[in-house]
């Protein structure tokens, strides 16, 4: 309510002067070539009200309700009405003054005030100049309002990308924590002594899902580690029917990458990969250069269609993130050459 009350102060202030401003305006220049002051204030201060009401007219009817609207017809049309009725009360301010004010006495009134062309030249000429600054404020009000607008959506968005990111977050977990359970579960019922260290790493698999996934990202080195942990799980799993193979070159340990970002991968090789020739092969190489980052990963697999459609299916949420992630800056292949799967993801690094 204060600033409402400032606010219309403010505007009433300026306006005010504003309209000071025009009275010296009007009555510096029909001083000119004369030393009737009694004329030229009572003929000045005449003369403002018929300049306000054409300024305000002009300036809060048919600027914004022909101009603004496109709508060049009109307003040509009623700006002539406007001009007209101007000239008409300037017309009877010239006659009153020249018959109350002067007395009928041509001599004592200034050379300015005779001239109708001239008089209504200084009236549209503060008309013209109130106008452009109407114009010029409206104008740059409308861009803040576009700008705040655009914030406005762009922070929605950016709140409904963070939503959806969560979301695929979590349709990972589930998986992962199946089929570790699956495994656990198998050994307990066997009693093996395995059980308490499948328990241990599937603990450390945990703690970097409850705590490190909800970070934007992580170290790289980080990412490979927890994957290296989930290989040796699935090592107990599979015992000799299982070979894995990772290879890495030396990269800056700086380099972060979103947490969970391979494991998906990694997880779809074990969950739809097949033993062939009596082993499950799971290659894996991780390239990193200034540029990029390249992952890939090869499983064998019995190239059944149903089986390699389910992994494929289980890519789309992968590629969702990915998109949200990284937009236009990633490539990622999916290929399936006989008794394999291929994926390969390459991601543009950016400082």
């Amino acid at each position: 309510m204060d600033l409402l009350k400032f606010n219309q102060t403010k505007l009433f202030a300026s306006h005010f002067l504003l309209w000071v401003g025009v009275w010296f305006f009007y009555v510096y220049f029909f001083s000119y070539n004369t030393t009737n002051t009694l004329y030229v204030t009572w003929f000045s201060s005449i003369l403002l009200p018929i300049t306000m009401l054409t300024t305000y007219t002009t300036v809060y009817y048919l600027i914004p309700r022909y101009l603004m609207n496109r709508k060049y017809w009109l307003f040509g049309l009623y700006s002539t009405y406007v001009v007209i009725f101007t000239a008409f009360l300037t017309t009877v301010t010239m006659i009153g003054s020249f018959i109350f004010i002067s007395n009928l006495q041509v001599e004592n009134t200034p050379v300015m005030s005779r001239n109708l062309v001239f008089i209504l030249i200084l009236i549209y000429l503060v008309v013209g100049l109130v106008s452009f600054v109407y114009i010029l404020n409206h104008n740059f009000n409308t861009l803040s309002q576009n700008k705040n607008l655009e914030n406005k959506i762009l922070d929605a968005q950016l709140h409904l990308k963070d939503q959806e990111l969560h979301y695929l977050k979590k349709q990972i977990h589930p998986h992962f924590l199946f089929n570790a359970l699956n495994t656990i579960y198998g050994f307990a019922l066997k009693q093996s002594l395995q059980t308490p260290d499948i328990i241990l790493k599937l603990s450390n698999l945990l703690d970097y899902i409850l705590y490190q996934v909800t970070e934007k990202e992580v170290f790289l080195k980080q990412e490979l580690d927890h994957i290296e942990e989930y290989i040796s799980l699935e090592q107990i799993r599979f015992q000799d029917t299982l070979e894995v193979t990772i290879a890495k070159n030396d990269f800056d340990e700086n380099i972060r990458v979103p947490p969970m970002l391979f494991l998906p991968f990694v997880e779809n090789a074990f969950k739809h990969g097949a033993i062939v020739d009596g082993k499950l092969q799971i290659h894996m190489k991780f390239e990193v250069t200034k540029t990029q980052l390249l992952f890939h990963i090869e499983n064998t697999t019995r190239n059944e269609e149903t089986e390699i459609e389910t992994a494929r299916i289980g890519l789309t949420n992968i590629r969702k993130r990915l998109e949200l992630l990284y937009s236009n800056h990633y490539d990622l292949q999916v290929k399936t050459p006989k008794n394999s799967y291929v994926v390969t993801l390459k991601i543009s690094l950016h400082d």
